[in-house]
């Protein structure tokens, strides 16, 4: 939910979206896109559907209230229709001035963050703890997908995967043999 880093259970870095942007470009962003959304046809929607979160702000066309059967079937609608997809180029362009990212993530929403703010953010903080390799494992490893910059990191060695048991696999081949 947003830029916390902990070590030994204690914050030791917090990163403030509404700091970073400004409440003008805040509204000026929830406002364009509650106006884009408006328009998206979608085989349903549900609500909330902008969700602000102290590092980012998660966009949701169809919106995070809706059930795991409408979520599938968004899933499938957006690859044919490409809903994120061109919403994102459209967002690119209006807010370039803001210098965000826009990562596709999950089934059914986007994220907006401020460029470098992605998940490669959290290597800052472990980089120079000895470690000889620093694995990451995600399913959005595509680019314009949310783990895609840490997976192309050269920091870590980046694994795709498609479910919690594939990672455990990976994990147990990978480590415990």
């Amino acid at each position: 939910n947003g830029l916390n880093a902990f070590k030994d259970g204690k914050s030791i870095e917090v990163q403030s979206l509404k700091k970073h942007l400004g409440e003008d470009n805040i509204k000026r962003l929830i406002n364009w896109t509650l106006k884009y959304l408006a328009d998206v046809e979608c085989p349903v929607k549900r609500g909330t559907f902008i969700e602000f979160r102290n590092g980012m702000i998660n966009v949701s066309p169809v919106g995070r209230n809706c059930s795991q059967e409408e979520r599938d079937a968004f899933e499938v609608f957006d690859k044919e229709h490409n809903i994120r997809p061109k919403m994102v180029a459209e967002m690119e362009k209006e807010f370039a001035d803001l210098k965000l990212k826009f990562s596709i993530g999950g089934q059914i929403s986007f994220d907006v963050f401020p460029q470098g703010w992605d998940k490669t953010y959290c290597l800052r903080f472990v980089e120079d703890q000895g470690y000889s390799e620093i694995h990451f494992f995600g399913d959005k490893t595509f680019a314009g997908g949310n783990d895609h910059e840490i997976f192309e990191d050269a920091r870590t060695v980046g694994h795709t995967v498609t479910s919690p048991e594939e990672t455990k696999k990976m994990c147990t081949d990978l480590f415990l043999q």
